[in-house]
C-alpha cells in the first residue's frame, strides 16, 4: 500500500504542473497499487482545491470520485463520506469533517454561528452548539 501526499493527489485533480500531473496520473491509475490516504491529507487537499478557486460543490464532487477509485483507502471512511454529504448540502467541508470526526462526542462547542445553523438544519451528529 501507498500513502499519497496531498501534493501528489492535487497534481492528480488539477493537473496543473503538467509533468507532475503525469506522474500522479501514471502512479495513481497503475491497475496493481493500492493507496492510503489519511484524514490529514483530505482536509488539506480540500483546502488546496478551495485555493485554487474551485467550487465547493466542484470540490466535493472531485473529492467523491477520487475516493471512490478501487484502489483508494481513507483512514475514516465512514467520517470522510458523510461529511462530503453534509458538503454537498452546503455546510463548509472543512467543519463537516471536522464534525463526523466528533461524532462519538455529546456535542461540538464552536463559535461559529453559521456551523451550528448548518448542522441543525442537517440534523448533524453530534449537534453543535454555541459556547
Amino acid at each position: 500500500m501507498i500513502a499519497l501526499h496531498t501534493n501528489v493527489l492535487a497534481r492528480y485533480l488539477l493537473a496543473d504542473e503538467a509533468d507532475q500531473a503525469r506522474a500522479a496520473r501514471a502512479l495513481i491509475e497503475d491497475a496493481k497499487a493500492e493507496f492510503w490516504i489519511p484524514v490529514t491529507v483530505v482536509l488539506e487537499l480540500a483546502w488546496v482545491l478551495r485555493m485554487k478557486k474551485i467550487p465547493g460543490g466542484e470540490v466535493v464532487a472531485r473529492l467523491h470520485d477520487l475516493f471512490t477509485l478501487r484502489a483508494v483507502r481513507l483512514q475514516t471512511p465512514d467520517a470522510v463520506f458523510q461529511a462530503l454529504r453534509w458538503a454537498a448540502q452546503g455546510m463548509d467541508l472543512a467543519d463537516a469533517l471536522h464534525l463526523a470526526l466528533s461524532a462519538r462526542a455529546e456535542r461540538f462547542a464552536t463559535f461559529d454561528d453559521e456551523l451550528v445553523r448548518q448542522a441543525r438544519k442537517l440534523g448533524a451528529h453530534p449537534p453543535a452548539s454555541s459556547v
